[in-house]
This record gives structure tokens, sequence and C-alpha cells, in this order.
């Protein structure tokens, strides 16, 4: 960092918030998609699917053993992470967008990527985008030949390479900032499970078995330019897998002996151990907080009854029997669920002579507290709770060894369907009558009867208490309300 930046950052409060220029550490966040807190094996001992570079993380760092994406479908939760205000607040309150929505991201909204370039941070995403990109039409048709009106670098990014949403979504393309870097000249056509696909435009330069390496080559290509500059970075890495197409590049074929879902599993312990050797390659390791997460749970079932399926030699059915592998571990539905499967999700932290090696902590967090978090471990200043980030929290107290000083708010949980739940302690109410998502009934949210479980006691929200314990359910009920009311958790 050159002398007049620091004299900036110094201007612009910077020394007041007991983090020095010098120690501003580089933050590289990497996301899977629609991984269980059960496909990792240092969360699941009993699993046979090898993720030695998770396991890294979590023996060199802190694993958060109660932490919850905002919501168990990918879009709302990317909007949580990279604004720090639940998504059902904004435009989009159910579902997810397709590969040509609309941009959700207002361009004036504040960002954690906008709120790290003011304290002087490179600002940097390679991956899965899902937030909707501007692209042109002409006379009606998509017009792939014009630059994109909106893009990730309106939102306070300097560099990024994206898709537009889930590898199953067309159009397949890669967009480098405001470009896509190959116009469509085919069609991909229409795939069954395990490699599902819908129909769409393809990119020239696009190969769906291909898409997670190519990615993963642009993201550890920033990190090289980018330790070699004096600025601090922060890299947003949400990776494509292992969500549908459940399609692992061939290197990878069964080597887990549970077919393409476990084989993708691995694919992705690879790709984040490649994360990790070059940070060791370019001698930044201590300098740079690594924080690995899902964006909501596995979408395998759980087969309780080996009759009802055999994922090795049927790999079209989604789940495996539970004593082969559990991809949600001990947890109740599903991706799109409002129960724990849904959103509790894998969350390894590592920053190596800061966090304590092999630590855990069994706090609530959720994703929207990543963008207080960041602010915080670099000198910034988080926005007013009106005007920005109004649902997150920094947790970095618990990483810290501070863990007296972290405080929240009660978490909401919000599934894919809208059905509601609010978390505090060791209660959560459940504020619908059924899933919100795959698992029947879905029910519908606010319906009548809700349920109340106690999960230090039933991690597997098998016993309804809410009869017995009328009081808290009460009490939770009107702290949601509030809580969505307000219009912002702090």
């Amino acid at each position: 960092m050159n002398n007049l930046s620091k004299i900036f950052l110094l201007f612009c409060g910077l020394a007041f918030t007991g983090i020095s220029v010098a120690s501003q550490p580089n933050i590289i966040f990497i996301m899977a998609d629609d991984m269980g807190s059960g496909d990792v094996q240092a969360l699941n001992p009993r699993s046979t699917i090898p993720t030695p570079n998770l396991n890294r993380l979590a023996h060199e760092g802190m694993t958060f053993t109660d932490a919850h994406s905002p919501s168990a479908v990918c879009t709302p939760t990317r909007y949580g992470v990279l604004t720090g205000r639940y998504c059902w607040r904004s435009s989009m309150v159910r579902g997810v967008l397709n590969g040509y929505g609309a941009p959700l991201i207002e361009t004036d909204r504040e960002t954690v990527a906008s709120a790290l370039k003011k304290v002087g941070y490179a600002t940097g995403v390679v991956g899965k985008w899902h937030l909707g990109l501007g692209f042109q039409k002409t006379d009606g048709e998509w017009d792939w030949t014009k630059t994109l009106d909106y893009s990730p670098i309106d939102v306070g990014f300097d560099h990024s390479f994206v898709i537009p949403a889930s590898l199953d979504f067309p159009p397949y393309v890669y967009v480098e900032g405001h470009e896509i870097t190959g116009e469509p000249d085919r069609i991909q056509p229409k795939q069954s499970f395990p490699a599902f696909l819908r129909e769409g435009e393809l990119g020239s330069d696009f190969s769906i078995v291909d898409c997670l390496d190519r990615m993963t080559d642009e993201a550890a290509r920033y990190i090289r330019k980018q330790a070699k500059r004096d600025d601090p970075f922060f890299l947003y890495f949400p990776l494509s897998a292992p969500h549908k197409p459940a399609w692992p590049h061939s290197r990878f074929e069964g080597r887990s002996g549970l077919g393409p879902y476990g084989d993708f599993v691995i694919q992705v312990d690879e790709t984040v151990g490649r994360i990790l050797d070059t940070i060791d390659e370019m001698g930044i390791t201590d300098d740079t907080l690594v924080i690995y997460t899902s964006d909501n749970g596995s979408y395998m079932y759980r087969y309780a009854d080996p009759d009802q399926v055999d994922h090795v030699k049927d790999s079209s059915v989604q789940g495996y029997y539970e004593g082969n592998h559990t991809a949600n571990g001990v947890l109740r539905g599903t991706k799109a669920d409002v129960w724990e499967a849904g959103h509790r999700v894998p969350f390894l932290v590592r920053w190596p002579g800061k966090v304590e090696a092999g630590s855990s902590s069994e706090r609530t967090i959720t994703h929207t507290d990543f963008f207080a978090t960041a602010v915080s471990v670099a000198g910034g200043k988080m926005p007013g709770a009106v005007e920005g980030a109004q649902d997150s929290f920094d947790f970095s107290p618990l990483f810290l060894g501070k863990e007296k000083a972290f405080k929240r708010a009660p978490v909401i949980h919000h599934s894919g369907g809208a059905m509601f739940a609010i978390r505090e302690g060791d209660w959560k109410l459940v504020l619908g009558n059924g899933s919100g998502g795959r698992e029947k009934p879905s029910g519908k949210r606010f319906d009548r009867p809700w349920q109340l479980f106690n999960l230090k006691e039933d991690i597997g929200e098998k016993t309804d208490r809410i009869r017995e314990f009328s009081e808290v359910a009460l009490k939770l009920e009107k702290k949601a309300l509030e809580i969505m009311s307000n219009g912002r958790s702090r």
C-alpha cells in the first residue's frame, strides 16, 4: 500500500478502529452450492467420502456447528451474504432467479465489496453469481453481442468472472466484467438427473464438465495477481458444485463409490485444496482469513430403508440410503426446507495466528453476518442500520477469542417457498404448518398449527413442544414479527 493510500485510510478513521493498515487481512469467502454438513468428514465422521482439504481447514481453524444460510435456496442466500440483509426484505420473497433474471441488488445499495473498497481493498468475484445480470435484447430477442448494462462491477467488485446462475440454468456463458467471453453458438439439450440441464444457449468457450475447473483457475489467478501487490484483497468465490448437474470431471468418476454426487463432493474438496495451495504458494497464509461454507443444505434425500434406494446402482435417484451416506447428517429435510437440513451448513474459518487451530463454536450465526464481520476485521465502518446491512452482526469475537463480546438478535430462517422460522438459544419456532420446501407437506406460512422445537434436545426436529411451552412460542412469535416489521434486526 502506497503512502497516499495509507494517509487516506487514516483520514477516513481507520486508525480509530483498532485495526492497523498493516494488519488488514486478505479475505477469501468460498461458498459451495448445495453441500450439506454431512458431506464434510470433519463434521460427519461416518462419511466415507474423503474431504482432506476441508478437514484441514477444520483442523487449522474454527468449526461453527450452528451456522446457517439465511435461506434454504440459492439466490436469497447470495443476496444476504453480499448485502448483510435478509432477501425477503427485497423484491424476492420466494424462489430463485433463473439465468436471464433481472438484477436483484440495487446499484446504490452498500455491499460487503463496496464497504471493503472504502478501506483500501481490491475486490473480486469468481464463480456462480445468481443475482441477476444486465443481458440486453434487440427486437425482443437476447442479443449476445451487446455489452451487459449490469454486472458485479456495478455493486462494488473491481474484478468479476462469473456464470449467470446455477450450472443447470441457461444461458451457459462466462461473463467477465460487462462482456460475455464466448457468444453462444449452439444449444445445450435438456438432460435428466444426475447430469440435469435445462435446454438453452451454450457459449462458444463453455464446457459444463470443465466449468468448476475453469473458475478455480480464474480464482487462483486472481489470488496470485493480488498477492504481488501491497493492498489487501477480498475474493468472493461461490462454487457451482455439488449442485445439479451432478457431473464431476472424469478424473473423479467412481472415486467415492457413491455415484456422481459423492464424486462431485470430492471435486469440491480438491477445489478448496487448490485455493489453499495457491495461498501457501504466494506466502500469504498468515495474512489471509479464509471462510468456507455452503449456500444451503444438500438436495439429496435421506432414505432409512435400503430397499428404497441403491444409489450406487441407480444414480438417477436423488438420495442415499443412510447406511451409505447422509449428505445432511442427522438433520431433518433437504435443501429448500425450513427444517435444519435446509439451512444449517458447514462453516469453517481459518486465520493462522488469530484463530485457534482445532477450535469450535456452538453459537448461532448466519451468512448475513459476514458483512459486519468482514468490515470489522478490515477496520471499516458499518452503514447505519437503516441505510444498509440491516441484519448483519459481527461474529469475529467468536473466532478471535472474545466470545462474550458477541451478541446478535434471533436468526430468521426462510425456506424456498417463503416459510419462516425464528431461532433463539435452544428454541426454534416454525411460523407455519409445513416445510415450505421439498418435504411433504410443504404447508403455508403463518397457517397453523405452528411447531416449536428444542434443538439442544432434538436436533432432528422430531418432537413438537408447542403445547408444553406455549409461553416460549408466544415470545418467539412476538420477536419474529418485530424483526420482520422493523425492517432490520440491528
